[in-house]
Formats: C-alpha cells, sequence, structure tokens
C-alpha cells in the first residue's frame, strides 16, 4: 500500500522498484492512493493506472497518512500488508528480509529497525547546517517515544517509529483504526500490543533519511504532540 501526497521528485522511481521488488514469490497488489498532490504526483500515479496489479485512488484533497491508509485497508485482497511511503529513505530491497518472519510463522507483526543497522544508533538523521537541529530533535523524539511506548505497554522494541511495518491483513482490519495523520503508526501499534499473543518481530533495514528541503514532511512539534496523544490515549482506552 503505497498512500503518496506531494512526492513527484521520487513516486516514479518507487512505483517501479515496488513493482520489481522480490516478495518471496508471492503475488503482489499495489494499491496507491493519492492525495490530492499539487507538484505532479497525481499525473505520476495516472501512468500507472492500466499496469497490471496496481490500483490507483484519488482523493479529493489531502487527508493525511492515517486516513489513506484506512482508504487503502478497505480495498486490499491480499494476507499481508506493507505500508511503502512514496519516497526514497528505504530501500524496497528489504522485503524479503521483512516477509521472512511472517511467512515462517515466526511473528505476526514485523518492524524494519533502522536502529539495528545504523551505525550511529538512534542518530540515523545526520543533517548540516541549521537542518542538524531538525534531525537531532527529531531523531530524539523517536528514541524517547519509543522508550515511553516500551514503558507502558510492555514492548521491547528499539523503532516503533518506522515505516517499515509489516502486518497480518486480518490483524489490522480488526483492530478499528480511528487517527488521520502521523499518529496512526502509532495507534497501530498501541493496539496491536495491547492484543494478547500477538508476535512482535524486528529486522534491520536500510535507511537514508532526507530533510525538510528535500520533501520530509514531520513537523517536530506539531506530529509530537499528537504521537505523545496517541500513546497515552490507546493505552486505556480504544
Amino acid at each position: 500500500m503505497i498512500p503518496i501526497y506531494n512526492e513527484a521528485a521520487t513516486a516514479r522511481t518507487l512505483i517501479e522498484r515496488v513493482l520489481a521488488a522480490d516478495v518471496l514469490g508471492l503475488e503482489k497488489e499495489i494499491i496507491i492512493v493519492e492525495g490530492a498532490s499539487t507538484d505532479g504526483t497525481r499525473e505520476i500515479a495516472r501512468e500507472f493506472e492500466k499496469v497490471r496489479g496496481i490500483r490507483v485512488v484519488y482523493e479529493d484533497r489531502p487527508s493525511g497518512k492515517g486516513n489513506a491508509v484506512r482508504k487503502g485497508l478497505s480495498l486490499v485482497t491480499g494476507d499481508i500488508i506493507l505500508i511503502q511511503d512514496g519516497d526514497l529513505e528505504y530501500d524496497v530491497a528489504d522485503y524479503p528480509r521483512l516477509l521472512e518472519p511472517l511467512i515462517e510463522n515466526r511473528a505476526d507483526v514485523v518492524y524494519g529497525s533502522r536502529v539495528l543497522r545504523s551505525p550511529q544508533s538512534w542518530q540515523f538523521r545526520r543533517f548540516s547546517g541549521f537542518e542538524r537541529f531538525y534531525g537531532f530533535f527529531v531523531n530524539f523524539g523517536g528514541v524517547f517515544f519509543t522508550s515511553l511506548f516500551n514503558l507502558l505497554y510492555g514492548t521491547h522494541l528499539s523503532d516503533v517509529a518506522t515505516m517499515f511495518k509489516i502486518f497480518k491483513t486480518a490483524d489490522l482490519r480488526g483492530i478499528g483504526l480511528k487517527s488521520g495523520g502521523f499518529d496512526y503508526d502509532w495507534e497501530i501499534s498501541a493496539k496491536l500490543a495491547k492484543k494478547k499473543n500477538v508476535r512482535f518481530v524486528e529486522v534491520p533495514v536500510y535507511y537514508k533519511a532526507r530533510s525538510r528541503a528535500e520533501g520530509k514532511k514531520i513537523r517536530f512539534w506539531r506530529d509530537g504532540f499528537r504521537v505523545l496523544a496517541a500513546i497515552l490515549r490507546y493505552r486505556f482506552s480504544d
């Protein structure tokens, strides 16, 4: 599933890479949810409408990543869901490593941890100039929120904020998602962590961070407060 908004610089390359990606012999279904982009991304998505195995859905207005995921989820026909951003921060070559624990029934949820592979551990966003302060605070936020999540939910994860999360479709449909923005990641993690006998597995993945100038959409304070609210809210209610 590819929720995509204003990613014209990378959209075509990313979709082509996903089309060619190794998924260990599984049948591949690609659902693109285009969020009413204004930079030409919508026109790029239209180029793939007639490609076998791809379904493109167009939103009338930008509604946030969480809402795009919910819309895509209603269309999924497969047994496993991998959510892929429209940029190139993550490498589709990691798909086999992410899928193996599910296929071999060693996990119910697989997270691709950037921390486990990064030479700088949690400091995997390293920029120059003024942008380095943005990178530091977003890095620190990931550590803080992951630590808080582990404390409240009894998990032992290293990177809850990672985009690479692989689920069983039945599990994802069964938790009733409500979040509309980037906090959806944490709602999913929270609700799955509260379910009995859900097995989480982390595998190391490649990550090349991009800056705000390159299109990064996370805003530390705005999205940080939403993430904190989601972690606390879903710990004590559904």
